[in-house]
């Protein structure tokens, strides 16, 4: 990759998330990256929230993509998910050459645990990983009743020393290729305890189901941008019509978080800026592949001698 970064220009640095490209997070991002006059800021982001979308992709449709003016920025919103935006923003069709860095954010709520597995969020970062690109994926630990849209802008001016670390890292060629990196800030961000290091925890919360009733009450969907920001708003989906045969479930959440020490939920609520590098998959753990390295050889034997 021929990165301009080494080359005296400024750095590229190419903006997604999964909130939308009007998201206040993403907005107060690239409003800071501008500010600083030492990146050439573009952005490449979905066109409505898609939060939870994981790292699906639009493989039979073509996507629509629409110009849109941020200031100081070359920015398009895509029809499409964070990966769709990632992919695209990355892939010289759009823009006229390759960006030095993905950040994907500032996602409204943290992304920690096995909840890295279902984030828009943090499959934009992925993806540019995928690709060879360098990437942060970064979220904000949004509390209702305590934050906000003003601490996505401090959210963001807390991320400026690590995405200059990592551009100078990029620049010296040290930077690993084997990772990217996952950032959380904490909801008190302004008296943030500085970085820590850390690792992926389990699951925060468990999610569980629950029979409803009524058509509204099994499709109503409050985003999390919606339901906080404006606590009067509630967006509700194209219903369509069910019959008296189905049965509704609406999701809910159940359980307590789990907490584990130098994990990124436990750190991120002490009050630190967590940073956990990911790979593109999680191996297992040492203890599984023993337990099949014993299994696996067996298995072809003891099938033959059942079939006798």
């Amino acid at each position: 990759m021929d990165c301009l970064v080494n080359s005296g220009h400024r750095p590229k640095i190419m903006v997604t998330n999964d909130d939308g490209i009007d998201a206040p997070g993403l907005r107060a991002l690239v409003q800071v990256l501008v500010s600083t006059n030492l990146y050439e800021v573009l952005v490449c982001a979905p066109d409505s929230e898609k939060s939870a979308v994981s790292h699906s992709i639009t493989w039979i449709h073509a996507l629509a993509v629409k110009r849109v003016e941020i200031e100081g920025a070359t920015a398009y919103a895509v029809s499409g998910t964070p990966a769709d935006s990632a992919s695209l923003g990355i892939s010289t069709t759009l823009f006229p050459s390759i960006p030095d860095l993905v950040i994907s954010g500032i996602n409204m709520g943290s992304n920690c645990g096995y909840h890295i597995v279902y984030s828009g969020t943090v499959a934009g970062a992925r993806e540019a990983f995928l690709n060879g690109i360098p990437s942060v994926s970064v979220s904000y630990n949004w509390v209702a009743g305590k934050s906000n849209v003003h601490d996505f802008k401090l959210a963001a001016e807390a991320c400026l020393p690590m995405i200059s670390a990592v551009l100078a890292e990029i620049k010296k060629q040290r930077y690993p290729e084997r990772c990217f990196v996952n950032i959380d800030l904490p909801t008190d961000v302004v008296n943030h305890k500085g970085y820590k290091l850390t690792k992926q925890g389990k699951s925060v919360v468990k999610m569980g189901w629950r029979q409803v009733t009524s058509n509204t009450q099994g499709r109503r969907v409050l985003s999390t941008m919606t339901m906080d920001t404006n606590p009067e708003v509630c967006t509700e989906m194209d219903a369509s019509p069910i019959s008296g045969e189905h049965l509704l479930f609406k999701r809910e959440v159940r359980g307590a978080p789990v907490l584990e020490d130098d994990t990124d939920y436990q750190c991120l609520l002490e009050g630190y800026i967590t940073v956990t590098p990911l790979g593109a998959l999680s191996p297992a753990d040492i203890d599984c592949q023993a337990y099949f390295k014993t299994l696996v050889p067996g298995v072809l034997e003891s099938s033959s001698s059942s079939a006798l």
